[in-house]
Parts: C-alpha cells; sequence; structure tokens
C-alpha cells in the first residue's frame, strides 16, 4: 500500500471519527430535551447523498463533500439554510422555542465532546504507551544546530543548551521547536554563561518560508558512516557503512558537526581519516576530499540506546497505571490546548507570518505518518479534536461559537436577534468560512507548486 494512500485513509478515518461524535454532541442533547432532529450528516449533501436511511424522525446519511458534517435541528437557521421553515409559527418540538440556556447546551454539545474526547484518548495514550522523552537538559554539549542561518536569525548556536522558553523550563527536547515557535523569550547556556534571547517576532515565517529546513535543531551525534555512494571518489578508499570517524588529518572529532570546517582546509587533497569499526579497531584510512569539501558518504545515526549508553543524552520512560494515566492525559490536554491557542493568537498577529502556514486538506493529512502507527494516528486524532473544538468555538457566524454569542447576548439582554438578523449573519458567516477554506487550500498548492 502506498504512503500517500496510507496518509488518506488515516485522514478520512481520523476526520470522519471527529464530526460524528461532534455533531453526537449536538444532537444527545437536543433529544433530550425533546429538540426534533430532521438530519443527522456525515460531510454535506450538497444536491445528492451518497447513503441516506430515515429512522424515526431523523434521516441519517453519507454525503458526497468531505467539508464537516451536520445535525438539521427543527427552528433553527444552519447550514441548511432552510429560512421557509421559520416562517411558520413556533412548534413545541422546534430549537427556537426551547429555553435560552437548552439551545446553549445543544449548541455547545459539539465542542465538548471534542475537547472530552481529545482527554480520553491522550489518557489511553498514556496508560497504553507511556511517555518516553528526551530531557533537554540531559543533552551532554547541547544542540546541533543544523541550518546556522535559521539558528542565527534566533541566536542559537551549535553547541548551546536550551534551558527554558518565556522561563518555563523546557522538559522534552522533541517539543523544543514548538516550544521556541509559540514563544517571545529564550533562555541559553553558553560556555557556562546564561542569557536571554528575544525571539523574533516573525520567527515561525522564517521556518514557513523553506519548511524543509524547519528542523533546524538536533541532538548532536557522532559521524558515523551510514552508506558510501557508489559514485563517491572514496568508494574504494575501504570506507565501511558503520565505521565512525574520530579523527581527520590528526584532529579528533566527536561530533558530525564538527567535521565541515577541517574538511574545508583539505578541498581538492587527500587526508587521513582515524575511524573505529565494531566498537573496538582503529584503522587510518587515506581518503581524497573534493572541491566541495566532500568525502562522498552518506553519514547515519546511532540509536538512542547507543547514545545513551556512550552518555551524550538521556531517555526518559514514564509508565503510567490506569489512575495515573489519568492526570497524565489531562496535563497532555491542557498543554496541547494552550500551545494551540498560542499558535492562533499568533496567526491572527499579521506581523508573524504565521498565517502563511494556514493549510488545508493536505497540511491536515500531511501530519499522518505514512505508515500505519497506532500510537501516532490517536495522538493526531486527538489534537485534531481540539483544533476542531478552538475553531469551532469562533464568534463567527455558522459556526457554533457564532450561535453561541448570540445565545449569550440574548441571555445577557433578553432581547433574541430576528430571524432575519440571524439569516443574514448566517450567509456572512458561511462565505467567511468559505474564504478560510479557499485561503487555507490555496496555502497548501502554493507550498507544493513552490517547494
Amino acid at each position: 500500500m502506498s504512503p500517500i494512500l496510507i496518509k488518506t485513509i488515516q485522514f478520512f478515518l481520523s476526520l470522519s471519527l471527529l464530526i460524528v461524535l461532534h455533531e453526537l454532541g449536538h444532537f444527545i442533547p437536543a433529544k433530550i430535551f425533546k429538540t426534533r432532529v430532521e438530519k443527522f450528516y456525515l460531510f454535506f449533501d450538497v444536491k445528492f447523498s451518497l447513503f441516506k436511511k430515515k429512522i424515526g424522525e431523523t434521516v441519517y446519511g453519507i454525503g458526497w463533500l468531505p467539508l464537516g458534517g451536520y445535525v438539521k435541528i427543527a427552528g433553527m437557521i444552519d447550514e441548511s439554510m432552510d429560512t421557509e421553515a421559520m416562517k411558520e409559527e413556533p412548534k413545541e418540538w422546534e430549537f427556537r422555542s426551547k429555553p435560552a440556556w437548552q439551545r446553549l447546551i445543544i449548541m455547545v454539545g459539539g465542542v465538548t465532546v471534542n475537547f472530552i474526547l481529545a482527554l480520553v484518548i491522550y489518557i489511553g495514550l498514556a496508560y497504553a504507551y507511556g511517555d518516553e522523552y528526551i530531557p533537554a537538559d540531559s543533552l551532554k554539549d547541547g544542540v546541533h544546530v543544523v541550518e546556522k542561518s535559521i539558528g542565527d536569525k534566533i541566536g542559537i548556536q551549535t553547541g548551546d543548551k536550551i534551558l527554558a522558553v518565556d522561563g518555563e523550563k523546557v522538559e522534552d527536547f522533541d517539543a523544543v521547536l514548538m516550544e521556541i515557535i509559540n514563544g517571545n523569550t529564550l533562555t541559553i547556556e553558553r560556555d557556562g554563561r546564561v542569557f536571554d534571547e528575544e525571539i523574533p517576532v516573525d520567527f515561525i515565517a522564517t521556518l514557513i518560508d523553506d519548511m524543509d529546513r524547519a528542523r533546524f535543531l538536533g541532538p548532536r551525534i557522532p559521524f558515523v558512516i551510514g552508506e558510501v555512494s557508489p559514485e563517491s571518489i572514496n568508494k574504494d578508499a575501504g570506507l565501511e557503512k558503520a565505521d565512525e570517524v574520530v579523527a581527520i588529518g590528526g584532529q579528533k572529532i566527536e561530533y558530525f558537526d564538527q567535521v565541515k570546517p577541517i574538511l574545508e582546509e583539505y578541498k581538492g587533497k587527500e587526508v587521513d581519516l582515524t575511524v573505529v569499526r565494531d566498537n573496538e579497531v582503529r584503522k587510518i584510512i587515506p581518503v581524497a576530499i573534493n572541491d566541495s569539501a566532500q568525502i562522498g558518504v552518506r553519514p547515519g545515526l546511532l540509536s538512542m540506546k547507543e547514545m545513551e549508553k556512550r552518555g551524550l543524552l538521556r531517555v526518559e520512560t514514564i509508565k503510567y497505571s490506569f489512575l495515573e494515566s489519568i492526570p497524565a492525559g489531562i496535563d497532555k490536554g491542557v498543554d496541547t490546548l494552550t500551545g494551540y491557542l498560542k499558535q492562533l493568537k499568533k496567526i491572527f498577529n499579521p506581523d508573524t507570518g504565521a498565517y502563511k502556514g494556514v493549510g488545508g486538506f493536505a497540511a491536515i493529512g500531511g501530519l499522518f505518518p505514512d505508515s500505519w502507527n497506532w500510537s501516532v494516528f490517536w495522538g493526531t486524532t486527538a489534537f485534531l479534536s481540539i483544533m476542531l473544538a478552538v475553531l469551532n468555538l469562533l464568534p463567527i457566524p455558522a459556526l457554533d461559537g457564532g450561535h453561541v454569542m448570540f445565545l449569550l447576548y440574548e441571555m445577557v439582554t433578553g432581547r433574541k436577534p430576528s430571524d432575519k438578523f440571524l439569516e443574514y449573519a448566517q450567509m456572512v458567516g458561511f462565505f467567511l468560512l468559505l474564504a478560510l477554506i479557499v485561503f487555507a487550500n490555496g496555502n497548501d498548492l502554493y507550498r507544493w507548486l513552490t517547494k
């Protein structure tokens, strides 16, 4: 099965699950308050449905347009824009006839289910898999700045230790990049000196402009040969896969990031490499350095276990009992929500350039791995559930947040907006959402065409 197909299947499986449960969050309180639900749809049924079946008073179906889903609640101006029924006298089973507090519960039901679903998933992941991470302070000799130009922009150099973002200690090295994206101030230790660097307001735009270089930080790793290229000028020099280069021309090296400056000295010349083979045999191998200061080999990676064995970093593994997984999962959900709100805040600030990173279906699909991994699938689904909940709470007509905004206005003032006003507001909200969808998917297309 192709990687693209695997991503697509995961995307639609996750999307379908989130939509159905979100709409179920509206459906259940509507039924509890004896409000008639006329339709329950996964995806939109513009002109026709792929499947539909009426059970009781509700038509359950699957539409052909995968832009979301909906429940059509009698007496409510919603996505269906069925305004004819609104011209009749209100019926007791209609949404508009219910007390404001009941209508509010019906409207927030979807996002409530999304938040609860995310927490349940995170609790399940904590119980099933636990947590495994690299403590940021365990990197023996700091970080490797893979992309120097990006590191220079933010003030990070190879060998630095990243201590905190916005005064909060960075615990998980894998989360450092996201912490930096969401933060404003970086605390760094360099050569025993601790200082703060301001994170440029447009730093996220720098990463978006060159997504291939976005992961510009990594742990410092030894120079292990992963492969000798068949076209390499040193293909017959005697280098082998898994050889570890520990010296070049007599100059000792500990990490791969120390190699390039030394090779620059030997461009177009020959030099002796000192390599360790099978963890014990040291060999001196003469190699040629081309005019680009390259040996002609692809570097390899050591396993985290081997890196830990050498004392280069530490891997923390935490296992949770069922009861312990509950607060751990809740903490993960709260951290994810907080991080996403910070990202959203930056998107609405034009100076950050974060709006360039707004993505559509391709970007969301890209979050899933190209091989089946249940842990990653459920983790991504939990994140998308939080994202769906937050976006639905935005005070935009046609979203749940828009309905909630008008209901709160009614509850505070005692005055209900007219049906005609709600109809126009729904139309405005619909076109705003359509524009957002076009913009997001346009960003996906632009990135694909320019990468």
